[in-house]
Order: C-alpha cells, then structure tokens, then sequence
C-alpha cells in the first residue's frame, strides 16, 4: 500500500508541474486540492483532477512504472458497489483515496465513470450508500 500512496504522491506532484490547456479544465475550476482531503466537485472535475492521473483523461488506463486499467466500457463497473468500495478500500496499488473524498463526491466520481468512456450503467449510487459502505469497511 505504502508503494501505491507514494505513487500517487508522486503523480500529484509530476501533474502540478504541467501546464494545463485552457479546454482542460472549465474556466471556473480553480479548486487545488490541499490536506488530505479532495476540494473538487462533481464526478467529471473529480476524475479529471484525481483519477486521470493514473487511468488517462481518456480512461484506457496505462502501463508503465506500474498498470492503470482502463475504464472505457468496463464490464466490472457494472456493480456500483464493486465501485465504491474500490476507491473507499483500495485495490491491489490504487490506494483508498475515497478516504480523502466525501459521500458525496465518491458518488459523483463513480456515477461518472459508470456512464462515461463507453460505460452505461443506469443505476445511480447515491451519498447514502457510500456512507453505509464505510460503515461496513471502517466500523466505529
């Protein structure tokens, strides 16, 4: 896990470094994450900030210093709770980063993905069911 949370650490500050395209991101979005926790809203500004670091702005993933599956018409997305809690517990490198993010926008992130890049899964994973899920991760 250590190695995950460095890597994204470490593509937090590659990415910081770039410039970014006027269209890259709208002309209102001038969230910067600080803390450990995720300013951005909305599932699109979230995996555009958060998640496309390491699976792509076009979501086909990456392979290199380590492997980033792709997203685009992802037949494991089809269980929005596989979803969640993936980004609340990590999966093999992916650290937990729904621990930095609110009910709320780890809805928004995962809806997103869920019916983007190919994806078209109806069902809607509402803030609720995200807080529930961490109570069955992270009891108090």
């Amino acid at each position: 896990m250590r190695r995950g949370l460095r890597c994204a650490a470490a593509l937090v500050i590659a990415a910081a470094r770039l410039p970014v395209a006027a269209q890259d991101a709208p002309a209102k979005s001038a969230v910067m994450s600080h803390g450990w926790e995720f300013g951005e809203q909305g599932g699109a500004e979230l995996f555009r900030n958060v998640c496309a670091g390491c699976h792509q702005p076009d979501a086909r993933g990456a392979v290199g210093a380590g492997a980033y599956p792709p997203l685009v018409a992802d037949p494991s997305l089809v269980s929005g709770d596989f979803v969640v809690n993936v980004l609340l517990g990590g999966l093999k490198d992916m650290p937990p980063l729904g621990s930095m993010m609110s009910d709320a926008q780890v809805a928004d992130v995962v809806n997103y993905v869920r019916t983007h890049f190919g994806n078209a899964y109806p069902d809607a994973v509402l803030a609720a069911d995200v807080s529930a899920a961490r109570r069955r991760i992270a009891p108090p």
